[in-house]
């Protein structure tokens, strides 16, 4: 009998561990006692140089919080990291400026940012001439 009760608390334990476990992020950050949904949140802002792990400040009513946050190094800094963009394919050579230019169209706008609808970017033509494979 003992044994019995012992392998019913250990599936029990092993129940609620998976059952925490499973829980999405949101359902965690709902734990903090902030019932306030209107939350508007500022860009993130780089703990060093301008790039690289940061963090978000977020206010609502008279709360306020800070949430972890990440600029990747190589992000067009122009564009903002919380501005998500559907670029087309690269256009052709300009004869005249040596650039290829291409534009995308917003996808996405994390945290509320404030981002442009269409984006234009440049980038110098490659002066490398691509060669064909040679296999047959």
């Amino acid at each position: 009998m003992q044994i019995r009760g012992l392998l019913l608390l250990l599936v029990l334990i092993l129940l609620a561990a998976t059952t925490e476990a499973g829980k999405t992020k949101k359902e965690k950050a709902k734990k903090d006692g902030s019932k306030c949904e209107d939350w508007r949140w500022g860009p993130c802002v780089p703990n060093s140089k301008d790039c690289g792990l940061g963090y978000r400040e977020g206010t609502c009513k008279d709360e306020s919080k800070k949430l972890k946050c990440k600029i990747p190094c190589n992000w067009k800094k122009k564009f903002g990291a919380d501005c998500k963009y559907k670029f087309e394919s690269w256009g052709g050579c300009s004869a005249q400026t040596g650039l290829k230019t291409r534009s995308g169209i917003l996808k996405k706008a994390l945290y509320n940012a404030q981002c442009e609808e269409i984006v234009s970017v440049t980038k110098p033509c490659s002066s490398k001439i691509k060669s064909k494979s040679k296999g047959q």
